[in-house]
């Protein structure tokens, strides 16, 4: 009595056969497949082994073959693309087995999938859960697939297409990307990875709203992020949560951010701004739970690249309280250099309100400017520490690295916010009327310091 290894080839290149199936083919009397892969056999093949083809869509006869071949005493091997067992041979030699009632052994041998080969390719598309569908009706009522998409796309999976489309099945995949959108933002990262190990191989990465159907065909695999899915240069990352689980002083919470910025976003998703803009909007937001932030927020001058680019060079940041100071993220000042200053408690400050007669905060911008004038100066609480260094800019000639303006309260707050519109070149950020405060204007100085995961709108470590 012969015996029966249903094999998987992985995806089409000989140096991802695992080692259990090169020894099945060795052992073989006869392998019995489509006759497009013995080519990748032929080099473990003995001598006297032979090699039946059954053809295109003769799978049930390819399994009958099979049993016939190992109940005559013969060592058979079925062979498969991929894993046997992911839309394979295996299961319908099993199906089989059960129906005969056969005596014979039957053994599945594993193999590297074709998605597992183009994730390896595109980087870590896969890390979180993810679900695989067959847009294939041949053998499954279009209806169960599309409740199936459907599923998928609520369930915020990653989601790999195996037969996505072919010349007389072309629609189903434009449904696809129709209910997908209805679930997911247009910057949903899609990759096709077409003829994955073989000398074909093509990769296109673009988006959920850009994906064009017309470039895929049979041989292509297709990759749909999940929400927390992003590009990062020609990689494709789905976060497993490792890296944000905790933060920089080791307690958990950033799980919970992310999923707020993730429910902020959905309220901003048709916001016709630019990604750095709606990122401090979504850090306004977050931090206030006010979405009147969409109205109130005035980002100027290309104010968060600029701003960026001085405190990534070890910049210095002037504050009007303590309270602002305390807002910004140390960690990451550390990493850059960046030096936070507030004169309101320095003594200096103390003598010449005194001596002047006027507030502390406007003491301490006066100071501040003889010593930094080319500094960021973040304004949370005192309108008269802004309005002061308005008038010194007007008076003195000179031009700050970029002001954040979001002081609060009723008295001269509208009025400081307005002189800052007379600059024609300052970069700046502020809060219109009269809302502000000092952990909104720690919140806009982080924003801008993530400004590299600006482009994703996922929060991440400097957030």
């Amino acid at each position: 009595m012969g015996q029966i290894k249903v094999i998987g080839l992985g995806p089409g290149n000989p140096d991802l056969f695992l080692k259990p199936a090169v020894e099945a083919i060795q052992q073989a009397d006869i392998v019995i497949g489509y006759k497009y892969y013995f080519q990748f056999i032929e080099c473990y093949l003995q001598e006297g082994t032979e090699c039946m083809d059954t053809g295109m869509r003769q799978e049930v006869q390819r399994a009958r073959i099979a049993f016939e071949k190992a109940e005559s005493g013969l060592n058979v091997v079925v062979i498969s693309s991929g894993d046997a067992g992911i839309y394979g041979m295996a299961s319908l030699v099993l199906e089989m087995a059960e129906k005969r009632q056969s005596s014979i052994n039957v053994e599945v041998v594993p193999g590297i999938s074709a998605f597992q080969a183009a994730a390896a390719k595109l980087g870590a598309p896969l890390s979180h859960d993810f679900v695989i569908l067959s847009l294939s009706d041949l053998l499954t009522p279009w209806k169960l697939i599309e409740k199936r998409m459907k599923a998928a796309a609520m369930g915020d999976f990653v989601t790999v297409l195996y037969n996505p489309r072919s010349q007389k099945r072309y629609w189903q995949i434009y449904r696809l990307q129709e209910i997908f959108l209805d679930e997911r933002a247009k910057d949903t990262p899609v990759a096709v990875v077409r003829q994955v190990e073989r000398e074909e191989e093509h990769i296109t990465l673009t988006t959920l709203g850009e994906f064009n159907p017309e470039i895929v065909d049979m041989f292509s695999i297709v990759v749909i992020g999940n929400s927390q899915s992003y590009l990062a240069g020609d990689k494709f990352i789905t976060p497993r949560g490792y890296y944000s689980k905790y933060n920089e002083e080791g307690a958990p919470g950033p799980l919970i951010m992310q999923e707020s910025f993730r429910t902020i976003a959905e309220r901003l998703i048709d916001l016709d701004i630019s990604n750095e803009e709606k990122w401090v909007m979504m850090h306004c937001i977050h931090t206030t739970a006010d979405f009147e932030m969409k109205e109130l927020l005035r980002v100027k001058n290309d104010a968060v690249a600029r701003i960026n680019d001085y405190l990534l060079k070890g910049g210095t940041v002037i504050t009007d309280v303590t309270m602002v100071q305390s807002g910004i993220r140390k960690k990451a000042c550390e990493r850059y250099g960046i030096n936070i200053k507030c004169y309101l408690h320095d003594e200096r400050t103390q003598n010449l309100a005194a001596e002047k007669n006027i507030t502390r905060t406007q003491a301490g911008i006066r100071l501040a400017v003889e010593e930094h004038p080319d500094a960021l100066y973040v304004f949370g609480n005192a309108p008269t520490a802004l309005i002061e260094l308005t008038e010194l800019m007007r008076r003195k000639q000179f031009q700050p690295a970029g002001i954040i303006g979001a002081p609060v309260g009723f008295v001269n707050v509208e009025e400081s916010k307005h002189r800052l519109k007379t600059f024609a070149n300052l970069p700046y950020i502020s809060i219109e009327g009269r809302k502000g405060g000092s952990n909104l204007a720690a919140t806009i100085v982080n924003a801008v310091l993530s400004r590299d995961e600006a482009e994703t709108l996922k929060p991440g470590r400097d957030v």
